[in-house]
């Protein structure tokens, strides 16, 4: 089989671009098993819950739910089990600083196959309150709007 180039998209996290502001993306590797590439392949996976954290030097994400493989039998592991995420040391640190002394959280934004390689974005957060939330959707509103007119006054 002939090795995939470039970028293609598996899944996204739009929840969190609501709840979060994201003030930092990051691009790292995550450990997996073959049943679970296979299903991730066929885009079997949800991030929708899912937010990742530090334990003894290393960044596990919790609650993404990736469905077992159908051809998988035994081999298929549970669909909520922690997995790691591959980063280097530095980053693991600076992240916990972060995460620490400022009071982000770490949530999965995407996760896409990166020259036949499973890669997720992870994305420093900090969470939205509700007048927050309602001014970016006003802002969303407002620029829907405009561009709308933009294209009726072009025709």
């Amino acid at each position: 089989m002939p090795h995939q180039q470039g970028i293609k998209m598996i899944a996204q996290n739009r929840k969190a671009f609501h709840d979060y502001f994201v003030e930092e993306k990051l691009e790292c590797g995550i450990a997996l098993f073959g049943t679970e590439v296979k299903s991730i392949r066929q885009g079997r996976i949800n991030l929708k819950e899912s937010w990742a954290q530090i334990r003894k030097g290393e960044i596990w994400v919790e609650g993404m739910h990736i469905s077992p493989y159908e051809q998988g039998n035994i081999y298929n592991r549970d669909p909520l089990r922690p997995r790691k995420l591959l980063l280097h040391r530095r980053e693991i640190r600076k992240l916990d600083s972060q995460v620490m002394r400022q009071g982000f959280t770490l949530i999965p934004l995407e996760v896409y196959l990166s020259n036949g390689r499973v890669k997720v974005q992870l994305g420093l957060c900090k969470g939205k309150q509700l007048h927050d939330k309602r001014d970016s959707m006003a802002r969303k509103d407002a620029q829907r709007e405009i561009q709308r007119a933009l294209k009726e006054r072009q025709r």
